[in-house]
């Protein structure tokens, strides 16, 4: 089976290319991954194809999309903070860069099965305390505007045929190894890597705003499993919100303290950045999983084992 995965070099394109190559899914066997990216994809593997270039590109995209790829594993987006300061950037490669993807899969003798990771950023105004399934879109960033239409977008090429879609909307990824990101929400793992590693962070929203977050090890087991759930069991309804947990950041700093000890705390101080907290504080703080979880996607088991997944990979 060949896959395509856009975003490959990134932190989730890499692992998930990574678990997809040692079959620890439910995923058949691979015979061929393209990894396609603004940069070569570091993962060194001899079924990996590696190509360079944005999904902003019609050509580029027709040259990686042909007759053998089976699915499409759709990664590649400029991220929330990113959007919010280059609008033309994040219009042109969130939106119109998916939509030339899925324009190409179109062409294909057989619909691929496409799992498209949008974000719970799609959401926005006033929420209730557990967004429900069927809760309105009102999105109040670029980033999630622009997650939102593509959302449709991909669930109008599934309902046509032209392609079988799974949405996955993604909760805050942490704790994320290596350097800060363009997210808004890149603080999430800033202040738990950062005191770990022994340097200082800041803290930008108030202890007290909960997060809907997910371990790296969980989102790319779900994502996984998104590639091989049975477009039956979705039943017409190809987005999911992929399970998360609610926690506040006053709750990730205990945690960093039980774990890491009193010292890394210490290393946390509190700054409130209005336009942060002003985007983040928009977003679900926890959502309605239960059609997930029946669909056999995973949760993580609580905010300590999301912290000692990172201090072991880490270590």
């Amino acid at each position: 089976m060949k896959i395509l995965v856009t975003g490959a070099a990134g932190f989730l394109g890499q692992r998930l290319i990574t678990s997809l190559l040692a079959g620890s899914g439910r995923v058949g066997r691979l015979t061929h991954v393209v990894a396609a990216d603004l940069v070569p994809c570091p993962v060194a593997d001899p079924r990996i194809e590696s190509r360079v270039g944005t999904i902003a590109d019609r050509h580029f995209v027709d040259a990686i999309v042909d007759d053998e790829v089976a699915v499409v594993c759709h990664l590649a987006a400029v991220l929330s903070g990113q959007s919010e300061a280059e609008f033309d950037l994040g219009m042109r490669v969130n939106i119109e860069g998916t939509y030339g993807l899925l324009e190409a899969c179109r062409r294909l003798a057989h619909p691929p099965r496409v799992v498209f990771s949008s974000t719970t950023a799609v959401f926005g105004g006033p929420l209730p305390k557990v967004v429900p399934e069927d809760m309105a879109l009102l999105p109040q960033s670029s980033y999630g505007a622009e997650k939102a239409i593509a959302e449709h977008l991909v669930t109008e090429y599934t309902r046509r045929g032209f392609i079988d879609g799974v949405v996955c909307r993604v909760p805050t990824v942490a704790v994320r190894p290596g350097a800060p990101n363009s997210a808004v929400s890149s603080f999430v793992s800033g202040i738990i890597r950062e005191p770990l590693a022994g340097t200082e962070s800041v803290c930008p929203v108030p202890l007290d705003m909960r997060l809907w977050i997910t371990s790296p090890d969980v989102v790319i087991a779900n994502l996984e499993h998104a590639v091989s759930l049975p477009a039956a069991a979705l039943g017409g309804r190809p987005i999911v919100n992929l399970p998360g947990l609610s926690v506040s950041s006053a709750e990730m700093l205990d945690s960093l303290e039980r774990l890491g000890g009193a010292q890394a705390r210490a290393r946390v101080r509190c700054e409130v950045d209005p336009r942060i907290a002003g985007i983040v504080g928009t977003w679900p703080e926890a959502i309605d999983i239960s059609r997930s979880l029946a669909l056999g996607f995973s949760q993580d088991r609580d905010i300590d084992a999301v912290v000692q997944q990172f201090i072991e990979r880490k270590a």
